[in-house]
């Protein structure tokens, strides 16, 4: 374009309110921060942003829901795509529409297997039975133990020579068991800063922990867990994510 031709563009687009960044750009904007500093993960309509194994995700009255059989259940999960996360606040609510069932929300989590959208790493657990809500578990071993890091009710460090280190919180395991609803919504707030994560579930501290051991991950995916064996449905909605220096 002539410089004199682009110029009367410029004016005609600036009367219009636009700018020359909307001229060519291809695809949806990326959500912006809220006045508080959070970006939305989820728009309540679709799926864009994530990707998953089709026939098992979907968006149903605001929510995004996942469900299987346990005939055809699989281990398999829903990523975000196109962005790693290390340092930051992460809400959301959580609800198992189905008595049974075991999900959770991975971070800092790497795709294992791409074509059953399978993610291993750190894993904000939780299940229908409220068994294992509040506790943080590594799935698939991918930061090196594939046990629960730190129970519901405690405060865990694994040591640089990867002993664990383990004290109460305040509540017990079975005093923060009975926040946690069933069959209904839970207010879950997931903060990772550094060598530190903790799980907090409406409004109660469920576990903290600092993982100072060799295989403490760094950063990576996020991403929504179907957990095979089950015919369970889990839905998750208001997902918004702050990061932190």
């Amino acid at each position: 374009m002539e410089e004199s031709a682009m110029k009367q563009w410029t004016i005609l687009l600036a009367a219009a309110g636009l700018g020359l960044a909307a001229i060519g750009a291809g695809g949806p904007q990326a959500p912006k921060a809220d006045s508080d500093g959070f970006v939305s993960l989820f728009d309540g309509k679709s799926l864009d942003g994530w990707e998953g194994m089709p026939g098992y995700w979907s968006v149903v009255d605001g929510t995004i829901v996942g469900k299987e059989t346990k005939e055809n259940s699989k281990q398999t999960f829903l990523i975000y795509k196109g962005k790693n996360f290390s340092n930051f606040e992460l809400h959301f609510k959580y609800k198992f529409a189905t008595p049974d069932g075991n999900s959770g929300v991975q971070f800092r989590s790497k795709v294992i297997n791409p074509s059953t959208w399978r993610v291993g790493g750190y894993q904000a657990d939780m299940d229908g039975k409220t068994g294992y809500d509040g506790s943080f578990y590594d799935e698939a071993k991918v930061a090196g133990r594939a046990v629960t890091l730190s129970n519901r009710g405690e405060k865990t460090v694994w040591t640089a020579d990867n002993k664990r280190e383990v004290d109460k919180l305040p509540e017990s395991n079975a005093q923060l068991k009975k926040y946690i609803h069933t069959g209904d919504w839970n207010d879950a707030v997931v903060v990772a800063e550094g060598h530190h994560f903790t799980y907090t579930i409406n409004g109660h501290l469920m576990t903290d922990l600092t993982d100072n051991s060799p295989e403490a991950l760094k950063d990576g995916v996020l991403a929504l867990q179907l957990h095979q064996g089950f015919t369970m449905e889990i839905q998750f909605k208001d997902m918004k994510i702050k990061e932190l220096k």
